[in-house]
């Protein structure tokens, strides 16, 4: 399967942005949609999580952009005053949207109501996080959870866990 690159694509280009970050000023995606990309999907959102890793305050602007800005007649690197929409743009892309970046691997200990989680949540999470990891390998799976195989085919068939193994346990 073929996927043409981005420079190919145009309109694509906003709202792959978005979804790999909902809190963008008007005037950094007006940067990313005229930028001729010469890479694919995974060069957008690589800048996109650079942007964000490197941004000062909580809003990307041009200035999080400075390899592409210098790339793209018409821009350059600075600070547009809040509320800029640049011409073309649409309104409600100056609407922003508060986001939390955080390890995708990271685990929750409390709830929604600030509790502490049932440990057989956790553990149950623990588990699905390793059989995925792992593909499925159910041996590398209790090896790396440091338990015995009985004791892991036991807590999947507790913890309801049995139609979840992967490809390599079927």
């Amino acid at each position: 399967m073929t996927l043409p690159p981005l420079r190919a694509r145009r309109e694509d280009i906003p709202d792959l942005a978005r979804s790999f970050l909902t809190r963008f000023a008007a005037e950094a995606m007006a940067l990313v949609t005229r930028y001729d990309w010469p890479g694919n999907v995974r060069q957008l959102e690589n800048a996109l999580f650079r942007a964000v890793v490197l941004a000062d305050g909580d809003e990307l602007t041009v200035a999080e952009f400075p390899q592409i800005a210098a790339h793209v007649e018409g821009f350059e690197v600075r600070i547009p005053p809040v509320g800029a929409v640049p011409d073309g743009m649409a309104a409600p892309i100056r609407e922003l949207v508060r986001v939390e970046v955080r390890d995708p691997h990271a685990m929750t200990l409390v709830d929604d109501a600030g509790e502490a989680r049932k440990l057989e949540e956790l553990e149950a999470e623990i588990i699905r996080f390793a059989l995925r990891h792992y593909r499925g390998h159910m041996s590398e799976v209790s090896r790396r959870l440091g338990i015995g195989r009985s004791t892991l085919y036991r807590k999947l068939k507790d913890l309801g866990l049995e139609g979840e193994t992967g490809d390599a346990a079927a």
